[in-house]
């Protein structure tokens, strides 16, 4: 809906990647209103919606999945595009629908972020398949840390008056070339992308995931992008560090509980290699009963760009619940005052009670992660032949 930002992406350099007949575009946006862009404009624009998706689903020889990349701090990318994620499960159940959505930082640029952050949130837990979640502080900081191991770089900081846009989508990109790469390459031991859900997610709604990537590869010219990782373990380790999560928590801290994990190396990485540091893995977290001895991993023959090899970790964690913990206590910072309620309430759908639901749902959710934190292993006795 956003036209000139879509303007941008038609008139530069990767614009010939682009079907201009899927296109659809809308002056002015949602005006950084969730209900705006979930109501209006996707009742508007529906059937051309429809019409775009089903004319790129035809194109498909075998079809993999969806793949959709929004923010949820405005109301385009939170409203039409969980909008959306909502039409493509009505219209194609069986199919995979994986979204990588960018959670607004602290310091919020849009007052009304709490209220879209919270109601596009419910939407992901109730339609998508997985959702890969991604905070603007985290890539900051990565940012950072990637810009002062570079040569030359005089403490280069980035800020929140400064942000290195083309840094932190490459840095997103990354992370979704490594998912999608076992769908588009060969390797000896592929994971595509149906079988991501089928071994990350346990239990239904729980299919929030942690991803962090190893080496991290910039866009910035001024940094030496290109390091070969000395030794498969560092690769690993890494990986498994917080300050390579794509969101600012930690999955492995002392409290957390492993539900699920994968990992997907690209490259020469050899099982071998995969099979030692899954044991540090094991020895490293905590993990649920079922969860330590089921492990998935993937090998990709075909490394990235600048790399001899590379690590996606994907981790489903009970210390996801403190990402829905923070986003209600923004929430109700904001609405504790009623401030802006009425330029949702005007809109026609949409009803203030959806507040209260959204945030009992959102608040039930953060403890059903709690309960299997607390989860005790079951001692089931054997049955005895009489």
């Amino acid at each position: 809906m956003e036209d000139s930002v879509v303007s941008r992406f038609k008139q530069g350099p990767l614009r010939q990647l682009f079907d201009q007949t899927c296109i659809v575009t809308n002056y002015p946006g949602s005006g950084n209103n969730w209900a705006v862009g979930y109501h209006v404009h996707c009742r508007k624009y529906r059937d051309r919606l429809e019409e775009s998706i089903r004319h790129t689903v035809e194109k498909c020889d075998r079809l993999h999945g969806f793949l959709l990349m929004h923010s949820l701090g405005g109301g385009t990318g939170s409203g039409l595009g969980t909008a959306i994620l909502k039409l493509l499960e009505d219209n194609y159940p069986r199919v995979e629908r994986l979204v990588s959505c960018v959670y607004p930082a602290n310091a919020q640029d849009v007052v009304t972020a709490p209220y879209n952050t919270l109601l596009a949130t419910r939407e992901l837990v109730e339609h998508a398949t997985c959702v890969f979640p991604i905070e603007n502080k985290a890539l900051l900081d990565i940012c950072n840390a990637q810009m002062n191991k570079g040569e030359n770089t005089s403490q280069i900081n980035y800020n929140t008056s400064c942000k290195p846009f083309q840094d932190m989508n490459s840095i997103i990109v990354n992370m979704l070339l490594h998912l999608t790469s076992g769908s588009r390459f060969p390797g000896s031991l592929n994971m595509d992308m149906n079988e991501v859900a089928t071994n990350l997610v346990p239990y239904p709604k729980l299919h929030y995931i942690f991803s962090s990537i190893s080496p991290v590869t910039l866009a910035a010219p001024n940094v030496c992008n290109i390091q070969e990782t000395r030794l498969q373990d560092e690769l690993f380790t890494n990986a498994w560090s917080r300050n390579n999560q794509l969101i600012k928590l930690d999955p492995l801290q002392h409290t957390s509980v492993i539900l699920a994990a994968a990992h997907i190396a690209r490259g020469n990485t050899t099982l071998t290699d995969m099979k030692r540091n899954i044991e540090r893995f094991q020895n490293k977290a905590k993990f649920t009963s079922w969860s330590r001895d089921c492990m998935k991993i993937g090998l990709c023959s075909i490394p990235p760009a600048g790399h001899s090899s590379s690590l996606l970790c994907l981790l489903n964690s009970s210390t996801m619940s403190l990402l829905f913990k923070d986003i209600v206590q923004e929430f109700s910072r904001l609405y504790r005052k009623k401030a802006h309620v009425h330029h949702y309430t005007q809109v026609h759908g949409f009803d203030e009670a959806h507040f209260d639901e959204s945030k009992e749902y959102i608040l039930d959710l953060r403890e059903r992660y709690m309960q299997i934190r607390s989860m005790e292993e079951t001692d089931i006795s054997r049955l005895r032949v009489i």
